[in-house]
């Protein structure tokens, strides 16, 4: 129980701060990490692979590869896609991806090549085999990539190998875990931050979904996010969603993100997927389920600026 003579704030840190080490017991010894981030070591499967060159003249290829432990991205049309592409904010969109070390190997000829391994989820490859426009744009953002990870240039002019799904042999990826914070059950207190801050994000106008989106994923539940503190770089956010049709917490999917929320519920009551304008420390963020007020709350430290 909570002493009497706290003032709510201090409830309410004295809450936060538990809550947080709670679940990061939960999160401990369960399995290896690096640097303290959990992370599961795959090997992909092919998907197909682009051949083009490096500024020196050199062979390359890029083996892109799937599996379904790297995190999808947020499900958009050819039409978003070019929206965005041509709006003042065009990276908006980001394609999860993990991108391995290069290797060396030899093409049908016998001569030496340079190849790199992308790895990202399984449902967006699929994508991108009936989308030119998809492919192309994860082309480009991979290459950019790779040219930045490994201060080489490469030559735009690729095209995709027909009879091969990838060269050499595909290498292992160490990939972080998706990080699903527990989500506690709540009897007794309502919500645990009291008043912080100001909203920090306002809700907007926007096309409501149809009847037939609605029964296929499920409405997008009232929220808000707040900061603290409310004014310049925030130490973390709180988020609050209104869920009056949930009653028990094993109906929820929830997923935390580098900079991402993604809540979907049994039976497609509801769905939301938002993305925040900072970085979070995923392992350190929690969640608990008020089953009085059946709101969802989330607390989630803020990565300081470098």
């Amino acid at each position: 129980m909570l002493n009497p003579e706290m003032t709510d704030e201090d409830a309410a840190n004295a809450f936060l701060s538990k809550l947080m080490l709670d679940t990061n017991k939960e999160e401990s010894d369960t399995g290896p990490s690096y640097g303290g981030i959990p992370y599961v070591t795959v090997v992909p499967s092919p998907g197909f692979c682009v051949k083009t060159k490096n500024d020196s003249g050199q062979k390359i290829f890029i083996n892109v590869c799937h599996c379904d432990n790297v995190p999808q991205p947020r499900d958009i049309t050819e039409d978003d896609l070019l929206k965005l592409l041509d709006s003042d904010d065009p990276f908006s969109f980001r394609v999860p991806m993990s991108l391995g070390e290069p290797h060396a190997e030899t093409d049908k000829s016998g001569s030496g090549c340079t190849v790199y391994d992308i790895v990202v989820h399984t449902q967006f490859l699929e994508k991108m085999k009936t989308s030119e426009v998809f492919k192309a744009f994860f082309l480009s953002v991979s290459m950019e990539g790779i040219e930045d990870k490994f201060k080489t240039t490469i030559d735009r002019k690729w095209i995709i190998l027909k009879n091969r799904k990838s060269i050499g042999t595909l290498q292992e990826h160490n990939v972080r875990k998706q990080s699903k914070p527990v989500i506690m059950d709540m009897d007794e207190y309502g919500s645990p931050h009291g008043n912080i801050g100001n909203p920090l994000i306002q809700e907007v106008e926007k096309k409501p979904p149809t009847k037939e989106e609605l029964r296929a994923r499920g409405e997008e539940p009232l929220f808000r996010i707040i900061q603290e503190p409310p004014v310049g770089h925030p130490e973390f956010l709180v988020a609050e969603i209104n869920l009056p049709k949930v009653k028990l917490t094993t109906s929820l999917e929830l997923d935390i993100g580098e900079d991402r929320i993604f809540l979907q519920t049994r039976s497609n009551v509801y769905y939301l997927d938002i993305y925040l304008p900072y970085n979070l420390i995923q392992e350190e963020c929690g969640a608990q389920f008020n089953k009085k007020t059946r709101i969802l709350t989330m607390t989630m430290p803020v990565q300081p600026l470098s």
